[in-house]
């Protein structure tokens, strides 16, 4: 579990009164993937996240874990490759989070791909990684592509490619990943800043901290700390006067989410862009979301906006390839932007800078992971850990490949679908939409069971105060926003559902947390301002 929200005094006050093998700071995926391979290799950790749990990067991705089949455009053979075997990995240690999803490539005149290259390319993608049996790539004619997705435009479609990709929710699998190496002893926190980086004789000793709830100050010792911040990496870097030589060139990306009834795809689509780019547009719960693009970024990284120009950019687009749907940014129930941390290289494009990641040292001894993307998180964290076992002239091997995150506690796909039915049954008991199942099961995995038994502890209660109270005892959320953007994702997928639900979660966390009127009422805003705000595009 993550701490219960109301003992985080209590639980930092622990973190000062010894000293770690290894600080990490940064609770993204790459932060989170980095604790739980020290810590299964034997080394004590501590984590600091200035904000949320994966409220950067972390939260704002395509959620999609992929093989990268774009990649193949730029010829990064390795990068497909690693990381679709690391899918593969994905997939059998959290099955619930981390589901099939089947893709339908349209070919078009003039496009990206054509017919032959297309089919090479799904056969080579199939190939490096590790793809079998009924994923496997096809091929199909115009009216086979019709067939499956009837809403495609019909004047310019060739054919297609059908290949499966793998969908995620990027923000529970950080967290998942982050609970399951508390499981295993290391010490995680959110809502913590790292003020100053401590030395002794000229190397890195660890960090003195401020925690941002109750505004106390606490210094964490180690031997090495590890900079996972993402977009912020080099802010970290300049505090240590190690910003030297290679640097961040941030790109952002935006996806918008438009009701299902706008856009009832059958499957998910990845599309040609006039411009040369392509685009996804996925079905999720009973919305469909788009996306992304992928242009410089420069401004506000804790809060990256997304703009009329990106809204329409998707939204053109995306009316092109489906001509009968005609979205508009009124359709626009929700949005998000996020930004990519690539390592810079002049003169290329964002589209085409590598996704890879890089390792620094300074001559202080801090350690800088940076780049990278979600499928990758693993190998990176592997890579820190390497490097960290050969400084201490050690040898610990890596277990997180097979280490079964929290929720995902499943031998097989049937195995998952076996008990995704026992719930559909369970929930018929207590009087509850068989929908509710599926959303529970993908999104919390076995923990589905302790919802349910906190659900019926709580008589006359609504479902969403379970999962609230399941949050506060095993989540570490800390405010009404964490809560529905990323422990529940219903600020982006049903944020028509929040409003009538908000007094009686925002009364659960007042009772646990000691909230009073004054502060409930602030949360309570916060929350219908950011509905708004995910939905008003300048």
């Amino acid at each position: 579990m993550a701490y219960p929200s109301n003992r985080r005094k209590e639980i930092l006050n622990e973190f000062s009164k010894k000293k770690y093998d290894i600080v990490v700071i940064g609770g993204g995926i790459t932060g989170a993937g980095i604790a739980l391979d020290a810590v299964s290799r034997g080394f004590s950790v501590a984590l600091v996240e200035k904000q949320d749990f994966a409220a950067g990067t972390s939260s704002r991705s395509t959620k999609l874990i992929h093989g990268g089949l774009r990649y193949l455009k730029n010829f990064e053979i390795k990068i497909v490759r690693e990381t679709g075997l690391e899918r593969a990995i994905a997939y059998k240690n959290a099955p619930h989070l981390v589901r099939p999803e089947k893709m339908l490539l349209p070919l078009i005149e003039n496009g990206t791909y054509g017919r032959l290259a297309t089919s090479f390319g799904l056969w080579l993608y199939d190939v490096l990684a590790g793809v079998k049996g009924v994923d496997k790539r096809k091929m199909l004619g115009r009216d086979q592509t019709l067939k499956m997705e009837p809403l495609v435009r019909d004047d310019i479609i060739k054919g297609s490619g059908y290949y499966a990709e793998y969908r995620t929710d990027d923000a529970r699998l950080t967290l998942e990943v982050l609970k399951t190496a508390k499981q295993k002893g290391a010490e995680v926190v959110n809502y913590t800043t790292v003020d100053e980086l401590l030395y002794k004789n000229g190397k890195i000793v660890g960090v003195k901290c401020q925690d941002g709830i109750n505004q106390n100050k606490f210094e964490i010792k180690s031997d090495f700390v590890v900079n996972a911040t993402g977009p912020w990496v080099d802010e970290l870097r300049e505090k240590d006067n190690s910003c030297k030589g290679k640097r961040l060139h941030l790109t952002k990306g935006v996806h918008i989410v438009v009701p299902k009834e706008k856009l009832d795809l059958k499957q998910s689509v990845y599309f040609d862009v006039d411009d040369g780019r392509m685009i996804f547009a996925i079905p999720r719960q009973n919305s469909t979301y788009l996306g992304t693009t992928d242009t410089n970024y420069k401004g506000d990284t804790q809060r990256p906006e997304v703009s009329l120009e990106d809204v329409n950019y998707i939204l053109s687009a995306t009316n092109n390839m489906f001509p009968e749907v005609k979205l508009s940014s009124d359709d626009v129930i929700s949005s998000w932007a996020g930004l990519r941390p690539l390592i810079h290289e002049d003169g290329k494009d964002p589209s085409a800078i590598s996704r890879t990641d890089e390792l620094f040292e300074s001559e202080t001894g801090l350690i800088t992971i940076a780049g990278g993307k979600l499928t990758g998180y693993r190998l990176m964290a592997k890579k820190v850990l390497r490097f960290i076992c050969d400084k201490k002239k050690i040898r610990r091997k890596c277990k997180t490949r097979r280490i079964r995150l929290s929720g995902g506690e499943f031998d097989s796909p049937k195995q998952l679908l076996t008990y995704k039915m026992a719930i559909i049954e369970k929930l018929a008991t207590l009087n509850l939409p068989e929908a509710d199942a599926e959303y529970l099961v993908h999104n919390y995995g076995k923990q589905t069971d302790r919802i349910l038994a906190i659900y019926q502890e709580q008589k006359e209660r609504k479902l969403v105060e379970a999962e609230a109270l399941f949050a506060l005892k095993y989540d570490g959320v800390c405010y009404l926003n964490d809560f529905y953007i990323r422990r529940t994702g219903k600020m982006y997928f049903a944020p028509q559902t929040i409003k009538g639900d908000l007094d009686v979660v925002a009364a659960v966390f007042a009772a646990v947390l000691g909230w009073d009127e004054e502060k409930v009422a602030q949360e309570k805003k916060s929350v219908v301002d950011e509905i708004v705000r995910v939905a008003t595009f300048k």
